[in-house]
């Protein structure tokens, strides 16, 4: 335990340290090909048209790179962005993003993560970094508040990505972004790790490894991070974290179970995906459950820093310590594959993460490899039901060995050349997360429409279709309106950059919401939409904003920066040749009913995806119009 004396000492130290009041605005452009940076300032009028994270870090790209580049080649470039929440001490703002073109998706692809990079990062006094170019030989970076230093790889390449984090050093100011095999080998769907956090979609891994890039080490510590206004941003602190500790999600579910929790939810509503989304539902199921895991495998917090919800979890499987799996993995790796062994898919999520791969494309390439067996279209000896050879086949294609080669491009690239496309369960390229939109019309569209592909975390409507129950999953009415109100909404969060189960909170908890009750919401959000959105409180988020940057922020600036973020995401789609024919499902959801469905109902998808493109201003082709993008100040390219 830490003395009295050392806290007084680290309390001095901590006051010692420069401050940065708001952000410092200057973001490392850094040329692998040169072994070269500079530092470019960020524009006022930047910061405030697209915030942070995401929003800022796709419109710095969209200033430097073309449409066409490849995704692999020297040309592409991955952001790395906290967002101005970070160093700030508010609650769940332990979160950076990161933004780059997708080499399994071949469009733009966002991606979050808690990991403690960003937070070196930040408090080295960078609000980002800009990679691009392509060095020669294995190299890493080392980052702190003088600049970049350029090192010598050769002794991580090939090394996984837990042992790189353990080789680059222990430093409690100091955070990496490393890959592991996976993204050496090109992997389509490797990811990218800080410590145990990822950022888990789209192959930005594979970015890395192209790049001849290992790892970005960064020390921190050099600052302390302040808001412009603290007085009123300790107020806002003080209201958020209360509302985040009176919240059933966040307070209870999420805090003791994790998100696992959702398990009971999503296999009760029938949307837990069961053998390559032919069911929705399991007597099994709750052995893959979060309560299950604290009941039987010693559960504790190991969770991103800071949080105040604590979601994540790390248990005691057969002697070994390992995180315990999110709701996503358990879903595709475990039920998707009708395989309900909370030990082998806790242990597959290690590999996984180990190797630096996505949980998610992993299962969902899985599934499509056991059905097409079962069909004939390839020979396997990967079957439904059995763990036989899973672990082989997760290290086969990080290593791109034998058959594994091909399954490290995903569903999408397997079906188009064996057939059965209309069970790869994919939009766009990317894997659907664990939710079955035949029970969440809403998710439905989301997934049809999301810019990254089959993104859960676009506009998550299921949440209020399946878990909230104040919108009616079965029913069409008013969901274009939702997913685009969320889709906004979530873009200026992970701008921000912030949890978004901190929504839970900060809306549900507020008074106005909390104490209506079920029927009346339901009654407001399922017929007077316009007038709930309008009264929804996202107060929590413009005013966290406002306080630490200076800069006034009313709730209509905050949502119209996050239409102007989502629209520039899906204006860069359409140059790399998205339309309305990728906006779509796959066969499987919108001709086949689930088993546990005795109505055997699909995604009626071709009218609530009209709707939605003359909602947000798209042509017949699911364009943005010229209106729309001279509306939100974005330049035509």
């Amino acid at each position: 335990m830490m003395s009295e004396t050392q806290e007084v000492a680290n309390v001095r130290e901590e006051k010692s340290l420069p401050e940065i009041v708001g952000p410092s605005n200057k973001v490392l452009e850094v040329d692998l090909s040169s072994k070269t940076y500079s530092i470019y300032q960020v524009k006022e009028d930047e910061r405030k048209m697209y915030l942070g994270g995401k929003g800022l870090g796709l419109k710095l790209i969209y200033d430097r790179m073309p449409a066409g580049v490849d995704p692999l080649g020297r040309d592409n470039i991955l952001a790395f962005m906290p967002g101005v929440l970070m160093g700030t001490g508010a609650p769940c703002s332990g979160r950076f993003s990161a933004v780059t073109k997708s080499p399994l998706t071949g469009i733009m692809d966002h991606a979050s993560c808690g990991g403690p990079f960003g937070m070196a990062l930040k408090t080295a006094g960078w609000d980002g970094i800009l990679v691009k170019g392509k060095s020669e030989t294995p190299v890493y970076l080392v980052v702190t508040s003088s600049g970049v230093e350029f090192k010598d790889a050769s002794a991580l390449w090939g090394k996984d990505a837990f042992e790189t984090q353990a080789l680059l050093g222990k430093n409690k100011n100091a955070g990496a972004v490393v890959i592991g095999q996976a993204g050496e080998n090109k992997v389509l769907f490797a990811n990218i790790v800080s410590e145990k956090r990822f950022l888990g979609r789209g192959g930005m891994g594979a970015v890395m490894g192209a790049k001849n890039l290992k790892a970005i080490y960064a020390i921190g510590g050099a600052y302390k991070i302040v808001a412009k206004d603290k007085e009123k941003f300790d107020k806002v602190k003080k209201l958020a974290t209360k509302r985040i500790n009176d919240n059933a999600v966040t307070a209870n579910a999420l805090r003791r179970f994790g998100t696992p929790n959702l398990v009971n939810y999503t296999n009760m509503a029938g949307i837990m995906p069961v053998r390559n989304f032919t069911d929705g539902a399991s007597d099994n199921a709750y052995k893959l459950s979060g309560e299950y895991f604290s009941e039987n495998f010693k559960t504790k917090h190991h969770t991103c820093k800071p949080c105040t919800i604590l979601c994540g979890k790390q248990g005691t499987f057969e002697g070994k310590n390992l995180s315990v799996p999110e709701y996503e993995t358990v879903g595709l790796l475990g039920s998707n594959l009708e395989i309900f062994d909370p030990v082998k898919v806790a242990e597959w999520n290690d590999l996984c993460g180990r190797f630096g791969m996505d949980t998610i494309t992993m299962g969902g390439t899985l599934a499509w490899v056991m059905e097409a067996g079962e069909k004939g279209l390839i020979k396997t000896d990967l079957k439904f039901g059995s763990p036989e050879g899973i672990a082989q086949a997760i290290e086969d294609t990080a290593f791109c060995r034998g058959f594994g080669a091909e399954m490290a491009k995903g569903s999408r690239a397997l079906a188009k050349k064996y057939g059965g496309e209309d069970f790869a369960i994919q939009v766009k390229g990317m894997e659907l997360a664990a939710y079955d939109p035949r029970g969440s019309y809403g998710m439905g569209l989301n997934y049809a429409v999301a810019n990254r592909g089959a993104c859960h975390l676009s506009s998550t409507v299921m949440a209020q279709e399946n878990f909230v129950h104040v919108l009616d999953p079965y029913s069409t009415i008013g969901k274009h309106v939702w997913v685009k109100f969320f889709e906004d909404f979530y873009c200026a969060m992970n701008s921000l950059h912030t949890c978004t189960f901190t929504s839970f909170a900060y809306i549900l908890e507020n008074p106005l919401t909390k104490y209506n009750g079920l029927f009346y919401l339901k009654m407001v959000m399922g017929y007077l939409y316009p007038v709930a959105i309008k009264i929804a409180d996202i107060s929590i988020y413009h005013k966290f904003w406002s306080t630490i940057t200076g800069m006034k922020m009313s709730r209509s600036e905050f949502l119209k920066a996050g239409e102007r973020i989502h629209i520039l995401e899906r204006y860069m789609n359409t140059r790399e040749g998205i339309t309305v024919k990728d906006d779509t499902l796959p066969g499987r959801l919108l001709k086949e009913g689930r088993r546990c469905d005795p109505k055997g109902r699909v995604v009626p998808l071709e009218k609530m995806r009209e709707k939605y493109y003359r909602l947000r201003s798209y042509d017949a082709q699911g364009i943005p119009t010229e209106k729309i993008m001279k509306k939100l100040s974005i330049e035509i390219r």
